[in-house]
């Protein structure tokens, strides 16, 4: 996984999954450079649709979000969300969480997922204090797998994580997250996607959180 990047995009939409055209957008982006594999995602509530992907370069993950996915977000006629993360920076604290993204194999199939990023700067990533976090992180109920994140060149620290429930990922984005941000003094975002309705789509794009 010599310098990949992970990719993190949502648009501004509100459309059931079933709604989205996501037969024709998987055949063009796996045209795309450099593509590896995508997670579909559905915002729980709010019906954004967006995706969490793998690029087998930074490079190739720079072209895909400045040229790429603008293009798809006009097509739509939304605003919308990029963020671009040195996946190599945080592989060791990413396998300690199972993450399938490392060749973990998933526990189990998930049912929903959470997106984090903490308005931090922590360069490099290993000075985060990811081996004092990932024991907590491990004991929260339902958590399947977490695969940090580490901005690029912003330095911010993040993570995708597969929860075996909505509930559960409802639970430690609402209660659980909010405190480790505080304790960090630091601004946050989170997201909760339903990891059902985008099943077949995610496969059809290779994504590992499926096995």
């Amino acid at each position: 996984m010599s310098n990949a990047a992970f990719v993190y995009t949502e648009l501004q939409i509100s459309a059931p999954f079933d709604q989205v055209p996501w037969q024709s957008v998987n055949a063009a982006i796996r045209e795309l450079p450099g593509f590896r594999n995508k997670t579909w995602l559905s915002g729980i509530e709010t019906n954004s649709a967006g995706g969490f992907y793998e690029f087998d370069s930074i490079e190739n993950a720079q072209s895909f979000v400045t040229d790429y996915f603008p293009t798809e977000a006009r097509d739509v006629g939304v605003a919308q969300t990029t963020r671009i993360f040195d996946a190599n920076a945080a592989r060791d604290a990413s396998i300690d969480m199972q993450s399938p993204h490392f060749g973990v194999k998933p526990r189990q199939k998930p049912g929903a997922f959470v997106y984090t990023e903490i308005q931090i700067t922590v360069l490099p990533f290993n000075d985060a204090p990811w081996p004092v976090l990932n024991p907590v992180l491990k004991a929260q109920p339902g958590l399947l797998a977490k695969t940090w994140l580490s901005g690029l060149h912003t330095g911010t620290v993040g993570g995708f994580y597969s929860f075996d429930t909505i509930e559960n990922a409802k639970k430690f984005a609402v209660d659980y997250f909010p405190g480790e941000a505080a304790s960090l003094k630091a601004a946050f975002t989170t997201r909760i996607f339903d990891a059902g309705p985008t099943e077949t789509a995610s496969r059809e794009m290779a994504s590992p959180v499926y096995g």
